[in-house]
């Protein structure tokens, strides 16, 4: 049912009419008698007015032309006068709202900028628009140098005691000397450090541990002990004291907290980074369009251009939506999107891309897809998504760190009472310094950060490469592939027809039959017609002027050119003719249709003349990209629809496992889910809208850049360039991807395995060695550094 957003009209039964456009006057008594003036509706009328009279309503998507007030958002009828509504054409699209989420936990949304409940990482926008700056990034920077300012004095002042020339307490009182590193440590920890006990009270509000809880147990426990030394130090026992002073561990907590704030800077710096290859995407965008309005033009926003405007574009300047030309032709810089260097022409009804430069020519165009429709548009958001996705390897961090937070808690009890109990004197401060040591060593940060940072600098160089992931799933898989099922037109080939060789009967008559041949293939609809009119096009051969035209269902077509019945087709209609074909001629025609050309006969009256070979050539890449695709081990398998002849010749100069022809989009759907249940991983390559099921079923659709957009949405790998030497590269980074991933893990593992005991004082009754918590701090935060740092070798991947 029509929803009415803003009815201003009222009528009563009585007062409903037939709404004619211009109604009799009799009529209109009968059918519009008003009642009393105490009954009658402010806003009632007898629709005494025209179509058109009523002016789109502002904000109305849909409108009646006839009923004032009438207004909707969606198409339908006038639910008074029945009348189709009509789209207001100024109706712009409200700003959709920006959601943020959790790249680590993507089901957490919610429409403001904030922290993950579950891990504390900053949420980022679903949405990509450009950006100036990082305010994230900022902030943190900001914290960071406020921290270090106020912790390096802290750590002076205790680390000074092991240096004579700098031992503060000789010339400061010990009250001072406590008080101002309990200011000054205070000011660190919950001034710019406040944000990490704002975390960790959230992870316990919604029962989800993570590194902030860790970190703020750690730091608020040397905090609290080492203000309560100075409040009240007669609490403390003299087996604690030093020197006839308690120890305090402002220090650590200080400087932990400036740590942990650059591990946080890092770590958003690193993320800004792998976003910049999004920007760059963003800010190749045209800003404005020019409009054209019943012959006036004028400059408008790129957000005002609307599906159906026509619009102007200039030499020099960038295209600014998708579109089709609708006058005019031009060069077009395409280098964008496709990666080819070189122009390519565009004339009426040839389609161009948002964001591409027109070289030569103005031209006029219809906009097509605008705003986040655009082409441009799409890689955007699909390289943003894929950034944010989750690769299934990471459940495994995500289930570590379930038990592992909980593990370490029940570790740092443990050291707590060994320590207390069982250790040397001074007990409670071995026991403080030990148990804070674990919880500060153990952060998770680093298993945190393994998968995120591997899958968004992988994305990244993938955006950069031509390699378009639409989520982490499909990266991941995409090493495991063991067949690749590609389609052969669009994909192994051009995928457009090319009349490869004329052969006539005399030698000197190969001009003569093109031109017969292309005169009448004007004048045809067929698929390889314009291959034959390309070719007399590009020798400059002009076309004669055809009399009668007549097209023979599955056999040709003939006309009369000068006089004479010429006759284009296959070789059975024009022997059925009665029209003779030499045998060398025969066996020629053979040969080439064995290597996937089709042959095209001519005949003047009843006289062979010749026959043109069409052929859909072979990629000029394809070679070498099968040939690195063997050497990585994939079984290549080719499913076309195309005649099984054809197919073969194509498959066995290629190299192609297995070749299959004749085949339904079904069949290929059928041969990838069978491959799948026999045990192979497979990736399914494609062009088209009939390789759509194929590549929704395959473990890893790949879809050519140069497609269609259902081939493109179906795959989880797109290809801009079109080339197929990109599913090697493909798959090439999703094994980077992977490794980078292990190592990744393996750091954060070993790190963890290996720093625990020690920090706990394992080794102290053999070695004497002890984990200071500020040491603990640094070793933490240098792990999510070493991680970062892996993880960004990934831009270096060779091209």
């Amino acid at each position: 049912m029509e929803k009415i957003l803003k009815p201003k009209i009222t009528h009563t039964a009585m007062n409903d009419c037939c709404h004619d456009p211009k109604p009799d006057p009799e009529k209109k008594k009968s059918c519009c008698t008003e009642p009393p003036a105490a009954e009658k509706p402010a806003s009632s009328c007898c629709h005494d007015h025209h179509h058109g009279d009523v002016k789109p309503p502002v904000g109305a998507k849909y409108f009646c032309p006839m009923c004032p007030g009438v207004e909707s958002d969606s198409p339908g009828d006038c639910p008074k006068c029945g009348m189709a509504l009509e789209r207001n054409p100024t109706w712009k699209a409200p700003a959709s709202q920006t959601i943020y989420t959790c790249p680590m936990h993507p089901e957490i949304e919610q429409d403001h900028p904030g922290n993950c409940p579950k891990c504390g990482m900053a949420l980022e926008p679903k949405t990509v628009s450009p950006a100036d700056e990082n305010h994230e990034v900022v902030s943190l920077q900001r914290k960071l140098w406020l921290s270090a300012a106020l912790a390096f004095p802290v750590f002076l002042m205790a680390m000074g005691e092991m240096l004579p020339a700098v031992q503060m307490s000789r010339w400061m009182p010990e009250p001072v000397f406590g008080w101002v590193q309990l200011v000054l440590a205070t000011l660190v920890v919950f001034g710019p450090g406040g944000f990490i006990f704002a975390k960790a009270w959230r992870s316990l509000q919604h029962q989800s541990l993570n590194m902030f809880t860790l970190i703020a147990l750690g730091v608020g426990t040397a905090w609290l002990y080492s203000s309560v030394a100075v409040f009240v130090p007669g609490l403390f026992p003299h087996s604690l004291r030093h020197g006839g002073r308690v120890p305090l561990y402002f220090e650590a907590a200080a400087v932990i907290t400036a740590l942990v704030i650059l591990g946080q800077w890092l770590e958003a710096k690193a993320r800004s980074k792998t976003g910049q290859a999004v920007q760059a995407l963003l800010g190749l965008a045209a800003k404005t369009a020019r409009r054209v309005t019943d012959g006036n033009e004028e400059d408008v926003p790129l957000d005002d251009v609307r599906i159906g405007d026509v619009l102007r574009v200039r030499p020099g300047e960038k295209i600014p939506v998708d579109g089709v030309l609708t006058e005019g032709e031009s060069m077009v810089d395409e280098s964008m999107i496709t990666g080819e260097p070189l122009p390519v022409f565009k004339k009426m009804e040839d389609r161009v891309v948002g964001a591409t430069i027109n070289q030569t020519g103005a031209f006029l165009m219809r906009a097509e897809k605008v705003g986040s429709e655009t082409l441009l548009s799409q890689i955007v958001q699909m390289v943003a998504d894929a950034q944010r996705s989750r690769a299934p390897i990471q459940r495994l961090a995500d289930q570590v760190a379930g038990w592992f937070v909980p593990a370490v808690v029940m570790i740092t009890i443990l050291t707590f009472a060994g320590w207390m109990f069982l250790g040397p004197e001074p007990r409670l401060a071995f026991a403080i310094a030990n148990s804070v040591a674990v919880l500060i060593i153990a952060c998770p940060c680093a298993l945190g950060l393994a998968t995120p940072m591997s899958i968004m600098v992988g994305v990244g160089k993938g955006a950069l490469m031509g390699v378009l992931v639409r989520d982490a799933a499909a990266l991941e898989c995409a090493e495991k592939v063991t067949h690749l099922i590609t389609d052969k037109t669009g994909t192994l080939t051009e995928g457009r027809p090319v009349a490869k060789q004329i052969v006539p009967v005399e030698a000197d008559k190969e001009d003569h039959i093109l031109i017969l041949a292309a005169s009448l293939e004007h004048l045809s609809e067929h698929p390889l017609a314009q291959a034959v009119v390309n070719r007399a096009k590009e020798k400059g051969l002009p076309l004669s002027r055809v009399e009668f035209f007549e097209s023979v269902t599955g056999a040709g077509i003939m006309g009369r050119i000068e006089g004479k019945v010429v006759r284009v087709g296959k070789r059975a209609w024009l022997e059925t003719e009665g029209i003779g074909i030499p045998q060398d001629l025969v066996s020629s025609a053979e040969a080439l249709q064995k290597k996937a050309h089709t042959v095209i006969w001519i005949a003047e009256d009843q006289v062979i003349g010749g026959f043109i070979a069409v052929a859909d050539p072979i990629k000029a890449s394809t070679p070498e990209a099968v040939a690195a695709l063997h050497a990585m081990g994939l079984r290549l398998v080719m499913l076309t629809g195309d005649n099984r002849q054809t197919a073969e010749a194509v498959g066995r100069e290629l190299g192609i496992d297995d070749i299959r022809a004749e085949l339904t989009p079904a069949d290929k759907q059928r041969i990838a889910r069978e491959l799948r249940a026999g045990g192979a991983v497979v990736a399914m390559a494609g062009d088209g809208i009939n390789d759509a099921p194929a590549l929704a079923e395959a473990d890893v659709g790949i879809a050519m850049g140069t497609g269609t957009d259902v081939a493109i949405r179906s795959a989880g790998l797109t290809l801009v360039k079109g080339d197929l030497r990109g599913i090697g590269r493909a798959l090439e980074l999703s094994r980077e991807v992977m490794r980078n991933i292990r190592q990744n893990l393996f750091f954060a593992f070993v790190y963890n395995a290996l720093g625990i005991p020690i920090a706990a004082g394992l080794l102290y009754p053999l070695t004497g060695w002890l984990l200071n918590p500020m040491v603990a701090g640094a070793a933490m935060a240098l792990s999510s550094v070493s991680v970062i740092a892996n993880a960004l070798r990934l831009r270096h991947i060779r091209e």
